[in-house]
């Protein structure tokens, strides 16, 4: 009896692992490619499971452009120092990222740097 229980169990276990895995692939992002754009923020969304800096880019015909930069939820953030009230609206900042395979205007975020030269790296033992 004991061994049906186990059997049903880590097969009910193995059928909920491959969704929470999915939900995590980076697949959308281009890993070797990087773009920088320095802007102002527009909103930090400090929340899970992912954190968003969102970003308003002034081009050089004047037209604004909104970046989305993704990052961790905020456990990992605060683990890499990284805080709500860091990263305020109004505050001019510079990002970089791997961006969107599909062009959108938007990146997995890699690093930050605020006007002041503070540096954010949002995951830093991955060494970027």
């Amino acid at each position: 009896m004991k061994s049906i229980v186990a059997l049903a169990l880590g097969t009910s276990l193995s059928c909920t692992a491959a969704p929470v895995l999915a939900h995590h692939s980076t697949s959308m992002f281009e890993p070797g490619k990087t773009v920088t754009v320095t802007g102002v923020i527009k909103q930090f969304q400090y929340i899970n499971p992912h954190s968003w800096l969102i970003i308003e880019v002034v081009g050089a015909d004047h037209a604004v452009t909104t970046w989305s930069f993704e990052a961790e939820g905020p456990q990992v953030m605060m683990r890499a120092g990284i805080r709500k009230g860091d990263l305020l609206p109004g505050t001019r900042i510079t990002v970089s990222g791997h961006p969107m395979r599909d062009g959108r205007h938007a990146a997995a975020w890699i690093r930050a740097v605020r006007a002041d030269g503070k540096v954010f790296d949002p995951q830093p033992s991955k060494g970027h």
